[in-house]
């Protein structure tokens, strides 16, 4: 695996520097996090990519999580949290093809990522993961309907939702919404989402002290869902991770490479609200 991450960062930084056309470099980041009664999870996200024309970019970078475990989710076999937990995440490689219409703007994502991070803190799952995601959007003067869908053997982080756990296993994602310019620096927005599950799903807890029992949990109802609040690791069925819910926003852009958002998401499977912020930044090409 060490030689595998070599590799991608050897290649990353062998592209050409000089810039052309629309090629070129790009710096972002992003700093977000989400607040529920799981806990608090935040996550520092710099990244690196490069353009090698308006339609086909790659990107990499490396994520470090700040984990603050709720005091209600301790056992007799775990520890009391101490306060923040802290490392880094998966290594991702990403692929975007981008294709802008009159009639539809179209992007594909596919990201990879490496198991980087500690699988004990629920920052890796320790297995490689892949997420295919298809997003379709059109502008209708100050209102963007937008759709997206995918396929992952992981259940990814969003820009709404810092997920209280990393997770393996078939899944299909889906959301759709709308987002409204109200002037040129505000913007409000709303979706919905869902995630479908196949097969079984191992859940690793961000927000659980680690314990060294992995839990097999064959049967989940209304009020066990959230396994990630009861064991740092958990085989289950599918409806472990099976998820739907909506998210609203309020988003300020203060230039036109920076951007700010805070918003509300409710999971209706896991019977959970959430509180969400994130900032972020792009610059280059």
């Amino acid at each position: 695996m060490r030689c595998f991450c070599a590799v991608l960062i050897i290649w990353v930084l062998a592209m050409p520097v000089l810039a052309e056309d629309d090629r070129g470099w790009t710096i972002s980041g992003r700093f977000q996090g989400s607040s529920n009664s799981s806990g608090v999870v935040t996550k520092v996200d710099p990244t690196l990519g490069y353009s090698f024309n308006r339609h086909f970019q790659t990107y990499a970078g490396l994520p470090v999580y700040f984990i603050h475990e709720s005091s209600t989710l301790t056992t007799s076999t775990a520890p009391a949290p101490t306060g923040f937990v802290n490392g880094i995440g998966n290594a991702y490689l990403g692929f975007q093809l981008a294709a802008d219409n009159p009639a539809v703007n179209f992007a594909s994502n596919l990201v990879f990522t490496a198991p980087t991070g500690d699988k004990d803190k629920g920052f890796s799952t320790g297995r490689m993961t892949v997420d295919w995601n298809n997003s379709f959007s059109h502008r209708f003067s100050s209102v963007t309907p937008f759709a997206n869908a995918g396929v992952a053997n992981t259940v990814s982080d969003t820009s709404f939702f810092v997920r209280p756990f990393s997770s393996l296993g078939l899944v299909g994602h889906f959301d759709g919404g709308a987002t409204a310019t109200l002037s040129p620096l505000v913007g409000l927005g709303a979706s919905a989402y869902a995630v479908r599950a196949s097969g079984e799903q191992r859940i690793f807890s961000r927000v659980k002290p680690r314990d060294l029992r992995v839990t097999q949990s064959t049967s989940l109802g209304s009020n066990s869902k959230r396994v990630f609040e009861t064991s740092g690791e958990t085989l289950a069925s599918a409806d472990a991770a099976n998820d739907h819910g909506f998210s609203t926003w309020f988003a300020v852009h203060p230039g036109s490479n920076v951007d700010f958002q805070v918003g509300y998401s409710r999971s209706m499977s896991y019977d959970l609200n959430t509180l969400f912020f994130g900032v972020g930044f792009r610059l280059g090409k």
